[in-house]
C-alpha cells in the first residue's frame, strides 16, 4: 500500500467539483455536476427554441418555466430590442413550435421600459400570424397581465388588417380556441371596421348569417359564404369544398365527410395539414400504394425544400410525423389505425433530411458524440414520446449524411460504437441509439477514447443535455489533453438539447462553441465553423 494516488500531480478535477480557480464561472447542474454558466442570452435562445412546457429527466415543467420567465425578465431589463430579435429568430420556423415565442412575447409586453413596449408592438404581427396564435396569445395575456392600452392597440390592429380575405380565412378556420372566440375578441378590443368588407365580416362573427345572401358578397368573403351554404346543404359537401376551397377545419364541423371529401381536401391541402393528416388519409384509402397520383403529390410537397421552409416545418415535426405514421396509429392522439404505406415512410425519411439546413461535404473529419445516458431517454413531445436521444441521433445523422469523413458514437460512462452510418435511415439510426440508453453522463470519455486511439478529428460535436457529472475530469480538461496529445486545432461544438443554464464549453476557449438545440440551421452552422466561415 502506498500514497502515490494522492501525491502524484492531478490532471483533472472530478465533475462533481468546480475547476480550481474557475469557481466563479461555474454553477452546479441538477445532476450534481459543475459546469460553466452559459449566461442569459444563450439560455434565452435555448428556452425559445426548445420550450419548457415539457418536463425533463432532471426538472419538471413548472421549474423549467419559472427559469424561463426569470431569464426573459432579466434579458428584457438589459436589452428589450435584443429580446425581440431572439423571439423573431425562434418564431421563424426554428422553435419546436410557436408557443415559446408567444409566451415570451407576452413577457416582453410586460417590460417597464418604453423600448420594451415598442419592440413588442413592432414584432407582434410577425409572431402572432394565425388565428390559433392569436387565441394562444390572448390566453397567456389574460393570465399574466391583463388587457392594457398597448395590448388593445395590437389587438385592434390584428383584427382590422388590410388583407380582409386573409383575415376572413383565419376567423373562419379558427373560430374558437383556449376559452376565446373571435366574438369575444371583437368585443374586448372594440374594433371599428375600417371598410365595408370588414363590417360584413365582423357582423358574421358576432351574429352569423340568419339568411344566406343569394350571391357571394365579395371575393374576400367567399369562403364564409360557402361555409354558410354548406351548413344549410350538408349533403353537398363535395361541391362546397371544391368551389369554396374550404379547409378541413371549415368543412368537417358542418359537412358530411367521406373518402371523396377527404380527396378534395387533399388536392389543395397545405403542407402542415398534410403532415398532420397522413395517417387519416391512409386509413380512409386516399393514400394507398396503388394511388400513384396522390403519392406523387405527397412527395412533391414534403420533399420540396422550399415548401418546407415557407411552411415553417420544423424537423422535429417531420420526425414526429415519421414516428407516428410508422406506428400505424399506436402513437399520438389519433383514434384511427392504419397500415403504413412504405413510400410515405420513405418520403418522410427524405423530408427529415431536407428540413435541416446543410450543404455538401466540407472535407473535414467529424466525430459525433451522441449522449445516450439515461437522462436522454426522457420524452420531449408528449403525445408521441420523442426522446432527447432520438432527436440528438437525428441531428447528428443529418450532419453526418452530408459529410464523407465522420464517425458517430454514443457516450454515457463509456464511449461506444452505435453501429450508425450515413446509409442508415433515420428510423434505423434512432432505433439503434435508443436501445443503448443507460447509465450516468461523462462527456470526457469521448476525448479519452480519441486520445487512446489517436483519432485525429477536425471537429467534435456533442449532442447532449449537458448534464455531465460522472467523470474524474471535466470535458474542458479532457479536451485540453486531447489537443496536447493528438490535434491542437480541433474544434468542439456542444449542442445542448435541454433548456438548462449550463454549458460544457470553457468560455475562454476560442475553438469551442455552445449551440441551442432543435435549431434546423445547426448542422449548417457546424459546417461553417468547421471551414472557418464564421
Amino acid at each position: 500500500m502506498n500514497y502515490k494516488f494522492f501525491t502524484q500531480k492531478k490532471t483533472g478535477t472530478p465533475q462533481t467539483q468546480p475547476i480550481p480557480g474557475r469557481e466563479a464561472e461555474m454553477i452546479q447542474g441538477r445532476s450534481g455536476g459543475f459546469m460553466f454558466d452559459v449566461g442569459i442570452w444563450k439560455m434565452l435562445r435555448r428556452c425559445l427554441l426548445i420550450g419548457t412546457a415539457q418536463s425533463t429527466y432532471y426538472a419538471g415543467k413548472q421549474e423549467l418555466t419559472e427559469d424561463f420567465v426569470e431569464v426573459v425578465k432579466e434579458a428584457i431589463a438589459e436589452n428589450p430590442t435584443r429580446v425581440a430579435e431572439e423571439i423573431l429568430y425562434a418564431s421563424d420556423g426554428r422553435s419546436i413550435n410557436n408557443s415559446s415565442p408567444i409566451f415570451a412575447l407576452v413577457l416582453l409586453s410586460m417590460g417597464e421600459a418604453p423600448e420594451a413596449k415598442k419592440a413588442f408592438q413592432e414584432i407582434f404581427p410577425q409572431v402572432v400570424r394565425t388565428g390559433s396564435h392569436f387565441y394562444e396569445w390572448l390566453n397567456y395575456t389574460k393570465s399574466l397581465r391583463g388587457f392594457g392600452k398597448v395590448i388593445r392597440e395590437v389587438g385592434k390592429s390584428w383584427l382590422s388588417r388590410e388583407d380582409v380575405k386573409g383575415l376572413a380565412y383565419q376567423l373562419l378556420k379558427y373560430q374558437q380556441r383556449q376559452g376565446f372566440s373571435h366574438r369575444d375578441a371583437l368585443r374586448l378590443f372594440h374594433v371599428n371596421p375600417p371598410t365595408e368588407n370588414h363590417r360584413k365580416l365582423f357582423e358574421w362573427v358576432v351574429k352569423g348569417w340568419q339568411e344566406l345572401p343569394t350571391e357571394i358578397p365579395d371575393d374576400a368573403l367567399a369562403q364564409i359564404w360557402w361555409y354558410e351554404w354548406l351548413k344549410r346543404n350538408p349533403d353537398k359537401t363535395h361541391e362546397a369544398i371544391a368551389k369554396g376551397h374550404l379547409s378541413h377545419e371549415m368543412a368537417a364541423p358542418v359537412g358530411k365527410m367521406d373518402k371523396q371529401a377527404w380527396q378534395l381536401l387533399f388536392n389543395e391541402m397545405p403542407i402542415g395539414a398534410m403532415l398532420r393528416n397522413l395517417g387519416s388519409l391512409t386509413e380512409l384509402g386516399v393514400l394507398r400504394t396503388d394511388e400513384k397520383a396522390n403519392l406523387d403529390r405527397v412527395e412533391s410537397v414534403l420533399n420540396n425544400k422550399e415548401h418546407l421552409r415557407k411552411g415553417r416545418i420544423h424537423p422535429i415535426d417531420v420526425l414526429k410525423a415519421l414516428k407516428t405514421y410508422q406506428s400505424g396509429g399506436r402513437l399520438g392522439r389519433s383514434q384511427k389505425t392504419w397500415n403504413p404505406v412504405p413510400r410515405i415512410a420513405d418520403i418522410l425519411e427524405k423530408a427529415v433530411e431536407l428540413s435541416f439546413d446543410v450543404v455538401e461535404s466540407t472535407g473535414k473529419v467529424f466525430m459525433h458524440a451522441v449522449d445516450i445516458s439515461g437522462s436522454m431517454s426522457c420524452g420531449v413531445v408528449d403525445s408521441v414520446g420523442l426522446t432527447y436521444c432520438e432527436i440528438a441521433t437525428t441531428m447528428a445523422l443529418v450532419t453526418a449524411k452530408s459529410e464523407k469523413n465522420y464517425m458517430i458514437r454514443g457516450f454515457s460512462t463509456e464511449f461506444r460504437d452505435l453501429g450508425i452510418t450515413g446509409k442508415d435511415s433515420f428510423s434505423s439510426a434512432v432505433a439503434k441509439a435508443s436501445k443503448q440508453n443507460f447509465g450516468g453522463t461523462d462527456a470526457s470519455v469521448a476525448y479519452e477514447w480519441m486520445i487512446k486511439n489517436k483519432f485525429k478529428a477536425d471537429v467534435i460535436c456533442f449532442w447532449t443535455d449537458s448534464e455531465s457529472w460522472a467523470g474524474y475530469k471535466h470535458p474542458s480538461q479532457a479536451l485540453a489533453e486531447y489537443r496536447q496529445k493528438v490535434n491542437p486545432n480541433i474544434k468542439a461544438v456542444y449542442v445542448t438539447l435541454a433548456p438548462y443554464r449550463i454549458t460544457l464549453v470553457d468560455p475562454k476557449d476560442p475553438l469551442s462553441w455552445d449551440m441551442g438545440g432543435f435549431d434546423p440551421g445547426a448542422p449548417r452552422v457546424i459546417q461553417m465553423l468547421a471551414t472557418d466561415e464564421l
